[in-house]
């Protein structure tokens, strides 16, 4: 019987049933996983499931029976990919899989930012509201999003769901990608920062988009920009987003992801956690419940494909 071992079984939330992946071998879930145990937990594995371990030569040279690695994410910028190939380990991703969660949050972030909503809610919370005597507040400012140019980076799955909602709210869409968008326009990064009343980022992290929003492109946006991550964190200079953010040149900030996860006390963020106009999430746009379900039966499909002697989701 094949051995399945998940070694971060937390991550993608043990309230969700793994049942998916019995039906292949015998399954060992470990909560989670010390990098300095992954190398003695996949030593006999044949089959190795996980969400954010880092799994390279280190970790694995010792794994004589692993086949296959399936990752549960869309992302695999843990994984040393060409180490795998060369000693014949097959590895599959999931994709498609968060797209409407990970659109739904992005979306979320910009209407709780424009319409400044934790503060609102604040001052009700608070006893402010009753205090105050008056039926209403109306401050801070906030503007309607009808109008407004939504700038998206990365026009995959999630930028495109993204890109049809912020249009349905009346926001012009703008893209940039590689290559040319069929359904909206595609402008440079330049331009891009240059009009964008909001910004989202939708890129995978990879040589080519590791410190794509620096401190060069944040000074092109205009003044009181609203910017948003949800790709992964070194797609950005954070440095240079929390200076930003504290001068006031980036107005509304949201992010869910973050070079460090989870953040330290000395990462930037931590600095600006506090602040009115940042929305600071742990890492949880892909994790509806429903998302997650579709997550372990992508993964299970993967087995049995590759099982069968078939290439499904594979990228090695």
């Amino acid at each position: 019987m094949l051995k399945i071992v998940l070694l971060d079984g937390e991550s993608i939330g043990l309230d969700i049933s793994p049942d998916p992946f019995r039906a292949y071998g015998e399954l060992v879930i470990y909560p989670n996983t010390d990098p300095g145990l992954i190398a003695e937990r996949v030593r006999d594995a044949d089959i190795i499931l996980t969400n954010k371990c880092r799994l390279n030569a280190d970790n694995l040279s010792a794994a004589d029976k692993l086949k296959l690695i399936c990752v549960a994410a869309t992302g695999f910028d843990n994984i040393d990919v060409p180490w795998c190939r060369a000693h014949g380990v097959a590895v599959c991703n999931v994709k498609g899989y968060s797209t409407d969660c990970v659109a739904q949050l992005t979306v979320a972030m910009a209407l709780s930012l424009v319409m400044h909503l934790p503060e609102y809610s604040r001052y009700v919370s608070d006893g402010s509201y009753t205090a105050s005597g008056r039926f209403n507040q109306l401050s801070p400012a906030f503007r309607e999003m009808r109008g407004k140019i939504w700038g998206v980076v990365g026009a995959g799955n999630i930028g495109m769901q993204v890109a049809r909602v912020a249009e349905a709210l009346g926001c012009r869409v703008v893209v940039y990608q590689r290559h040319p968008n069929s359904f909206y326009p595609t402008v440079s990064l330049e331009e891009l920062c240059l009009t964008a009343d909001i910004i989202s980022l939708h890129v995978p992290l990879n040589d080519s988009t590791r410190g794509l929003i620096g401190a060069r492109e944040i000074e092109l946006m205009k003044d009181g920009v609203t910017l948003i991550n949800v790709a992964r964190g070194a797609v950005t200079d954070e440095t240079a987003i929390a200076m930003a953010v504290e001068s006031g040149k980036i107005g509304a900030f949201a992010s869910d992801v973050y070079s460090e996860e989870p953040f330290s006390m000395q990462h930037p963020f931590y600095a600006i956690k506090d602040r009115p106009g940042v929305l600071l999430t742990p890492h949880m746009a892909w994790g509806a419940v429903e998302t997650r379900i579709r997550l372990i039966n992508e993964m299970a499909e993967n087995i049995k494909a590759f099982l069968a002697g078939e290439r499904r989701n594979r990228i090695d």
